[in-house]
């Protein structure tokens, strides 16, 4: 594991290679594998290849004009009915299709989509209106998936950072 968490880069870069749909099921499956609050399995996904519609959902925020040129774009979402850990919830099932993303070879980059926008906050009705997404759900943030345009880098051992860790108290 360590292995794809040392690999796992926030990306902006994709190349034109589509996304292969055995791929995209295995991301949605560890996406779907992460832990939720007493287990309510509040989220759901909209899953994006149009590239018109990639295109509009760019525009969401000042940070999102790359999304434009990804293959796929999975909104994550949560239902408010239903769970009561937005952030918390979406934001592990975010980290899994993140690491799953890597483990398959593709690259990500979270797009915040709550509380995010020009003015704050004007992003999540923008991208629900776009999507049609029932007023229960909040919408956490875009995940573009791709093939890296590059080589990207790899952590090091150089950023564990011992001065970080505190045992017992701080």
């Amino acid at each position: 594991m360590l292995e794809v968490i040392r690999k796992r880069r926030s990306n902006r870069k994709f190349t034109d290679r589509e996304v292969e749909e055995e791929k995209l099921k295995a991301i949605l499956t560890s996406a779907m594998w992460a832990p939720t609050s007493r287990s309510t399995r509040a989220w759901e996904f909209v899953v994006v290849r149009d590239r018109e519609m990639l295109e509009k959902l760019s525009r969401a925020t000042h940070s999102s004009k790359f999304l434009k040129d990804a293959q796929v774009g999975i909104v994550v979402c949560y239902d408010n009915e239903l769970g009561y850990r937005f952030r918390e919830d979406s934001s592990i099932c975010a980290e899994h299709i993140h690491l799953e993303a890597t483990s398959q070879g593709l690259s990500s980059c979270w797009i915040q989509i709550c509380d995010a926008g020009d003015p704050v906050g004007s992003a999540e009705p923008f991208v629900k209106d776009l999507l049609g997404i029932p007023d229960k759900y909040r919408v956490q943030c875009v995940m573009p998936l791709g093939y890296p345009a590059g080589e990207l880098k790899e952590h090091t051992e150089d950023e564990y950072d011992e001065a970080k860790i505190h045992n017992e108290l701080f």
